[in-house]
Formats: C-alpha cells, structure tokens, sequence
C-alpha cells in the first residue's frame, strides 16, 4: 500500500493526531503524556504503538521509562504532511489546551531540578555525587591549559572552577541554581578570586558571546540537561575556534533512583551517544573514554569525551 496513504490512515484519529502535536514539540514520556492529556495509559500506549508502526514516532528506553519523539528522519514527503497536519489543528481547543498543559510539565521538570540544587547548595562537596571522585576530576584536569579563559557550564558551587581560577585568564561559573549563583559568588569573594565570576543561565542557552572562551568544560551537568544536544551545540557556540570542549559525564547506567536522589534527567550516556553529540555539534577531533570505575553498588563510571572547534 502507498506509504503515504498509510500516513492518512495514521492521522485520522483525533488522539494520535493530539499525540504527534505534542511530540512534534518536545520528547516526553508515557506518563507526561498521560498529564498533559487526562488519559489512560492503555489508550495512549495503544495509539503511540500504531504511530511507532507508521513510523511517525521513536521511542527510547531510560530505565523503567519510555520516551517518545517525533521522528527525526522521515522522509521529506512524509514529514511535509505530518507537519501540514499538526499545523491544521493547532488552532483546535483540545490542541490549545494540551499545549497549555504541556508547559506546565516542563515548568514542573524545570522547578524539579532547580529545588533539589537550590535545596543542597553550600552542601555539594560534603556528600555523595554519582562520578564525582578525585580520579576522574584529576583526568580532567591534567588536559587543562594555564591563562585562558573558561566556562564552566552547569557548574553548581564551582569547585573546579574555583580550582581553575588560580591560573587561568577569566573563568566564567554558569549554573540556573540562583542559591548555587549566590553560594559560588560568596566562595569567589572569600578566596580574593576576582576572574572567577557567576551567571545565572542555563546551559543550553548559556549568557556568554559567540567566540569569546578557550575551553568548556561540562563536568557532571549534561545529565541534568532537558536536550544534551542544545547544550553541546551552545558550548560549540561559545568556544573560540581552535577552542575545547570537556565532559565529564556517567557512563549509561540502571540506577533509577538517580532521578529522585539527584535530579538526573538522563542515566548517563553511551559512549557512542556521546560521541555522535559532540560530532552533531561540529567537533573535530572528537574522543570519548571511561576514566573511572565506582567500586560499590550501583558501580557508575565515569566519561570523559573531548573535541576541537
């Protein structure tokens, strides 16, 4: 049968159409979608698995959770009338509401993330953070290189960056935690550090110029981005051409109850997702490798991916 037909056949039905306008705008999961639309998860996982079939939908595994995403690689007849379809209905009272209710959720994952950090800052280093140990910080800062300007992008109290300001140029702190703004601020003053200063923003709209650092570092904050790619792009956007990217990220990993203990968005990352971020982004010289090993439960490892602009 003629795949474009199939498609009609797809989008006749109101809730699948409600469907592919909301992940036309965002990835969410079942139980998101459920929210934004006062629905039964058997209906919803019902018509997401005729639009997986038509191949309209991805979806992705994190742990328990399934997420599901327009797909990105249709082909371009295919996405014209997906797209002419959402438009046609945007406009609709149901649609009007559902993208109402859409803000909302990502209003509350954003408030999530920024009450936890909001609620531990001035505590970061005293407890337990999943990969953060002095091995892997010490990989990180052996690539480091003296009197250039950095961002330290998701920087939460700074440590490394109040570390980095005691020989480099300028470190710029980006955190979207305003009591980790205030906190890192505070610790700058009282260390007589007057190159190391704090913004509040978010990583995947960072408040610094185009072309104005020598390197980026991301340490421990891409799992905690709503879209990694954004964020890696905004690094890419700010770097100095020639200039370098750092991550220091988990590798993938099952521990759900990361996401209520941390804040984590993302249970890390594959090496190879990593990589092809970073490649996406506009990189070169891209490398990704394990730098450390947790010898306890739930045994996180540690990344570290590099690249060049």
């Amino acid at each position: 049968m003629n795949a474009s037909w199939d498609i009609f056949k797809s989008l006749s039905d109101p809730t699948r159409l409600r469907l592919l306008v909301l992940l036309s705008k965002e990835e969410l999961s079942v139980a998101e979608l459920q929210e934004v639309l006062s629905m039964a998860q058997s209906r919803i996982s019902s018509q997401l698995a005729v639009l997986r079939q038509a191949g309209l939908v991805h979806d992705r595994r994190e742990g328990k959770k399934a997420f599901y995403s327009m797909r990105e690689d249709m082909p371009v007849q295919q996405r014209s009338l997906v797209r002419a379809a959402v438009e046609s209905v945007a406009d609709l009272p149901d649609v009007v509401e559902d993208s109402e209710n859409l803000a909302r959720i990502l209003l509350k994952r954003r408030r999530q993330a920024e009450d936890y950090f909001n609620l531990i800052a001035g505590k970061l280093g005293r407890g337990y953070c999943p990969g953060r140990s002095w091995e892997s910080i010490g990989h990180l800062a052996l690539r480091l290189v003296p009197r250039i300007s950095v961002a330290d992008l998701g920087a939460g109290e700074g440590m490394i960056s109040q570390l980095l300001a005691r020989r480099a140029q300028q470190v710029w702190c980006i955190d979207n935690s305003p009591r980790m703004v205030e906190v890192g601020t505070e610790l700058a003053r009282k260390n007589g550090l007057a190159n190391l200063t704090y913004k509040l923003g978010d990583i995947e709209a960072v408040p610094l110029p185009d072309r104005s650092v020598d390197l980026a570092i991301l340490s421990q904050a891409l799992h905690h981005a709503q879209h990694p790619q954004r964020a890696v792009q905004e690094a890419h956007r700010i770097l100095k051409p020639g200039g370098e990217l750092l991550v220091l990220d988990l590798k993938e990993h099952d521990f759900e109850r990361a996401r209520e203990l941390y804040a984590d968005v993302w249970l890390g990352f594959r090496e190879s997702v990593l990589h092809g971020f970073l490649k996406k982004a506009g990189f070169q010289k891209v490398d990704v490798t394990i730098v450390a090993r947790e010898p306890t439960e739930p045994f996180f490892e540690t990344l570290l991916a590099s690249g060049v602009k």
